[in-house]
């Protein structure tokens, strides 16, 4: 039986024009069909792979009052930790722990007129007791963001686009983002839950998987495992894909399931995104593309913006109800519908 989820080599983009195109084929044909695959050939060596797992461990191996001095409810940017049940999915707990980091820059001045989503900028937390931390995932978000730059110009071509055509959106300052994360396994849970079906919101997520299954993505009416394969990273496309191709490439909704009692998950997702102040653009499509392309998916409690701040707050505001009423209760009150991506907070 055919692998439902295809294993994609990034090294055949630099093996002579014919592997060129046949490998961008298959991107386009993986992100159109099932909406994920596996990644080799992406440069980032077994060793780096093993450290940023390693630092993860350590990291939720501390004590609790060590990880809650930089709970994610002292950041307006929504850095920091999480415990399990601490993040919601479509209203429901998600029983994972986490760590968030972004992109470390200076916080944005406010004031009258200044968008809400511009309070995204800032620093991350990093423990006091793990310094080493700071120094693996940042090198880590390095490695990540250039193998994402190059699936991204890669996809480019693949739409008959020029190799740049995403460049003036996220030069200079994407707002990638990414986090550490810890399932701990069902004895601890009392349900399967590890994280709702959702889809991801940029343009590209590269995960990292433990060698324990979980991940899950939804194909033709069922639930598909992605289960890990050593050294490889699992890509798939976000919202902000699906805006630009005007729905030809669709961000495929995806879960997570509990790991079994007595077996914890680590994973570390890395998603790329646009600069929060860019707007997303609708290519111009050849036409036999255009022709299949559906449109952007229309969820009235969930619209998408083509504004990335707008898209990306909208989506905080609903994961982390804790950090939206100590940091953003100015938006709440002009109406409660701005939890669900009301037009205020563009």
């Amino acid at each position: 039986m055919a692998r439902i989820v295809p294993v994609l080599d990034l090294s055949r983009l630099e093996q002579g024009a014919s592997e060129q195109r046949t490998f961008l084929f298959d991107l386009r044909t993986a992100a159109r069909d099932v909406g994920f695959f596996y990644l080799t050939g992406h440069g980032i060596s077994a060793l780096d792979i093993a450290e940023v797992l390693d630092a993860s461990r350590r990291f939720f191996a501390l004590p609790e009052a060590d990880k809650l001095a930089i709970e994610m409810v002292k950041s307006p940017q929504f850095r920091g930790y999480t415990r399990a049940g601490g993040e919601l999915t479509r209203g429901r707990a998600d029983w994972r722990e986490q760590l968030d980091i972004g992109v470390e820059r200076q916080a944005i001045p406010q004031g009258p007129g200044v968008p809400a989503w511009t309070r995204l900028q800032g620093p991350n937390q990093w423990p006091a007791a793990l310094p080493e931390l700071k120094l693996a995932l940042l090198a880590w978000q390095n490695k990540a963001t250039a193998v994402a730059i190059r699936l991204l110009k890669a996809f480019a071509l693949s739409l008959d686009q020029a190799e740049d055509a995403f460049d003036p959106i996220y030069r200079g300052s994407p707002n990638h983002r990414m986090k550490i994360v810890r399932y701990p396994g069902r004895n601890a849970t009392g349900g399967d839950q590890g994280v709702g079906a959702h889809k991801d919101g940029g343009f590209l997520t590269l995960l990292l998987q433990d060698e324990n299954k979980g991940l899950q993505v939804e194909y033709d009416g069922s639930w598909v495992n992605v289960d890990p394969i050593p050294d490889t990273l699992v890509v798939n496309i976000g919202e902000l894909l699906e805006l630009a191709s005007n729905g030809y490439l669709r961000a495929t909704v995806h879960r997570v399931v509990t790991p079994p009692a007595g077996v914890e998950r680590i994973s570390v997702p890395f998603f790329f995104s646009a600069r929060l102040d860019a707007t997303i653009p609708l290519l111009a499509l050849p036409e036999e593309l255009a022709a299949e392309a559906r449109g952007p998916a229309s969820d009235p409690d969930n619209p998408l913006f083509r504004n990335v701040g707008a898209n990306v707050l909208k989506s905080r505001l609903r994961s982390h109800p804790d950090v939206a009423r100590r940091h953003y209760a100015d938006l709440f009150e002009k109406g409660a519908a701005l939890a669900h991506g009301a037009a205020q907070i563009e």
